[in-house]
């Protein structure tokens, strides 16, 4: 074995130049008293010119002199654990200390920046007119801040989860939210890169529990004081049988049934059916459940509860809280009790990274004008969105909830998906607006550097194809500042949820992103801090046919696969009507009226192995031992043939030519892709390196990428 990986080895290290793979072993380091071992990544060869260094000290010099006028007026740090990871030592960078708190702001309601906040007319104030929040406040940083790279990766949560270690650094659980172990820090590439790692809350919805972030806002109150009573709606997706109650996002303002409604349906082309008041109760002013008592909710029904409720949270206070927050961090000397800031000075960038529902948040940030802070500075200098498609949420609105999420299945009557799509500033040709969503810090120059990641999954559930096409359906061009990557067949969310089909027809797709999102981290940085151009844009296109229509099945190119139903279901373009107050983020109209589907929106097309062809296509997709798919469908038991959510499919391809002729499979054998086990690993060891120049991949996940198809059994006998 070990002389077939030299062999391999030595091919690659004639075609690129590069040392021997089997000795360009990279530096290592251990875990103080563990044993445990993790490479550390070489650096990217870059040389900064002299003017880049001195805009880089300029900067520091200023962060040093600015005082703390951010907004956050109180920083309390209730643990410190130093050193944390059980004392691991990241390579250069030493170890790494944890900071946990919380941090107390106020914001200015009849400052220009802040009145675009839902209802912060109507928002308590103290007794300097502000209005107030706090938020929880997790912080890792170099032991010796000196060896750090001096820049903030701010994860924006998921729902109050973070996911930067499961999907950066491969550690062992998606979703880590109090990293402390060796386990937890996973290969250790943030902090190996030297990241100050910050966490903080910023969605009301969350409740307190299992490390989450959470945020605290007040609720707005009319005028004379009373309690806001609105409409509010939910929608229970019932993918269980076990569902006995349901419970409220906001309480009902009263129990009169007569002012409530509730219908079920199986698929959103179904018209719901009303559900007769004697069948259902509320339990309580946050829960409903049918009637008899006991009586189970169907699996595989959608229903929608329309009802009176009260208790409406400023949940657009979280865009001003991330963004003081990550102004006092990175310029503030001291709180006004004189709490030192525990990152004072020590910051030059600060960089944004987000997983799916976060990502759909920060592009409202930016929409709504919250890159520049108070005093109209920059706040974040670089964003990693992954996986936030075309959307925006329902994060600034009257009666909101920011869990909400709109697929070709479940939540397609909140507002999510409205115009502005793009970051360009265009004219909607179905409405007239004229928007965009970097509209705004394009008037105050305060624009970051933005990467925008997507899987297959969201051109064909979260409208990605509206990121870079007009309203009409014609490509755009890339603005100046901002770079598109796609994951070729990727799914939403591998590694979330059963591994087996569970609901859908097909076994999960299993394929991630991690070793892509490390290199664009990498190169996000380099763009920022160096101003060396990032890779180009790698999505698929309609001028080219990369893009197109989901059907006919024919335009798309993907086979047809015994025993795989291909229907062409996506979510489409819908406008809908929530009534006239929507603008201010009231919604008067629920459900929402639906006008149409006016805006165009697109899949990528598939080679003959029902692969897509654009992106970046990883070492799994360059060298395929499947059929992997950004969509999959469901079961009958759970809306037959609706699309299965987050969730894409891998349909294997066959092993021999034998096999194949005897399924009537229209895809390649592996044996006729790769002729043997070697042919198959120096492809893939091919593949990794292409990506390494084109800078999509590092060189730790080249040599291990090749390790791994060269120690697996694909094309092995298995005698």
């Amino acid at each position: 074995m070990k002389n077939h990986i030299s062999f391999v080895s030595n091919i690659l290290a004639d075609k690129w130049r590069l040392p021997d793979a089997t000795s360009a072993v990279l530096p290592e380091m251990k875990c103080s008293g563990s044993g445990a071992r993790i490479r550390r990544t070489r650096p990217q060869p870059t040389v900064p010119g002299l003017f880049t260094g001195l805009v880089s000290l300029l900067g520091f010099i200023l962060a040093l002199a600015i005082p703390g006028d951010a907004r956050i007026k109180r920083i309390e740090i209730t643990r410190v654990e130093s050193p944390t990871f059980g004392g691991m030592s990241f390579g250069d960078v030493g170890q790494y200390e944890k900071l946990v708190g919380r941090a107390f702001g106020e914001v200015d309601p009849n400052d220009p920046a802040n009145r675009v906040i839902a209802d912060i007319a109507l928002a308590p104030r103290n007794a300097r007119g502000q209005v107030e929040y706090s938020t929880d406040l997790y912080i890792l940083r170099p032991v010796n801040s000196a060896a750090g790279n001096h820049k903030i990766f701010y994860e924006i949560n998921n729902r109050g989860s973070d996911y930067s270690f499961g999907l950066l650094n491969s550690s062992p659980a998606a979703a880590i939210n109090d990293p402390t172990t060796v386990a937890d820090a996973g290969n250790g590439f943030l902090m190996r890169q030297g990241y100050t790692i910050v966490f903080s809350g910023w969605d009301a919805g969350v409740s307190a529990g299992g490390g989450r972030q959470t945020i605290e806002v007040p609720l707005a109150r009319n005028t004379d004081g009373s309690p806001i009573v609105g409409p509010s709606m939910e929608e229970f997706v019932i993918d269980n049988s076990t569902t006995l109650a349901a419970g409220l996002t906001y309480p009902a303002a009263n129990l009169d049934k007569s002012q409530s409604s509730l219908t079920v349906r199986e698929h959103y082309g179904d018209p719901p059916v009303p559900i007769p008041s004697e069948d259902w109760e509320y339990v309580n002013v946050s829960t409903i459940r049918l009637l008899p008592s006991g009586k189970q909710f169907q699996q595989g029904r959608l229903y929608e509860f329309q009802y009176p409720a009260t208790g409406a949270s400023l949940i657009g206070l979280g865009f001003a809280a991330t963004r003081d927050l990550a102004t006092f961090l990175r310029r503030a000397k001291a709180d006004e009790a004189g709490q030192p800031n525990p990152l004072s000075g020590d910051v030059q960038y600060v960089y944004s990274f987000c997983f799916s529902q976060p990502c759909r948040y920060m592009h409202d940030f930016l929409n709504l004008g919250f890159n520049a802070d108070e005093q109209g500075q920059r706040v974040f200098d670089g964003i990693l969105n992954w996986v936030g498609g075309g959307s925006g949420g329902f994060f600034n609105y009257r009666f909101g909830q920011p869990g909400r999420t709109h697929r070709q299945h479940i939540g397609r009557h909140y507002p999510e998906r409205q115009f502005p799509f793009a970051n360009q500033v265009l004219t909607d040709s179905v409405t007239g607006k004229t928007d965009g969503r970097l509209r705004r810090c394009l008037a105050t120059a305060t624009c970051p550097k933005i990467f925008e990641a997507n899987s297959a999954n969201e051109y064909w559930v979260k409208g990605g194809s509206l990121l870079h096409t007009d309203t009409q359906g014609n490509d755009l061009p890339d603005p100046p500042n901002v770079r598109y990557y796609f994951f070729s067949s990727l799914p939403h969310s591998a590694g979330i949820g059963p591994v087996g089909p569970g609901m859908c027809q097909q076994p999960r797709n299993p394929l991630v992103a991690n070793a892509g999102l490390r290199a664009l981290l990498v190169a996000l940085d380099e763009w920022v801090s160096k101003q060396q151009e990032p890779p180009p844009s790698q999505v698929p296109r309609i001028a080219d046919g990369t893009l197109v229509a989901a059907l006919p099945q024919s335009g798309i190119g993907f086979p047809r696969i015994p025993g795989v139903t291909y229907n062409g279901l996506m979510s489409t373009g819908d406008l809908l009507d929530f009534g006239a107050g929507f603008d201010q983020g009231i919604l008067t109209k629920l459900p929402p009226v639906l006008l149409g589907s006016p805006y165009p929106t697109f899949v990528p097309k598939t080679d003959g192995n029902g692969n897509d062809i654009a992106g970046i296509r990883l070492p799994e997709l360059a060298t395929p031992l499947a059929t992997y798919t950004g969509w999959g469908t469901r079961t009958t038991a759970f809306a037959g043939d609706d699309l299965c959510d987050a969730a894409g499919a891998m349909i294997r391809l066959p092993t021999t030519r034998s096999e194949k002729a005897a399924t009537g499979d229209p895809r390649s054998s592996l044996e006729e892709l790769y002729g043997d086990h070697w042919g198959y690993a120096l492809r893939v060891a091919i593949a990794a390196m292409e990506l390494y120049q084109q800078r999509f991949y590092l060189w730790d996940d080249v040599y291990r990428v090749f390790n791994e198809a060269a120690l697996s059994n694909v094309l092995l006998d298995p005698r």
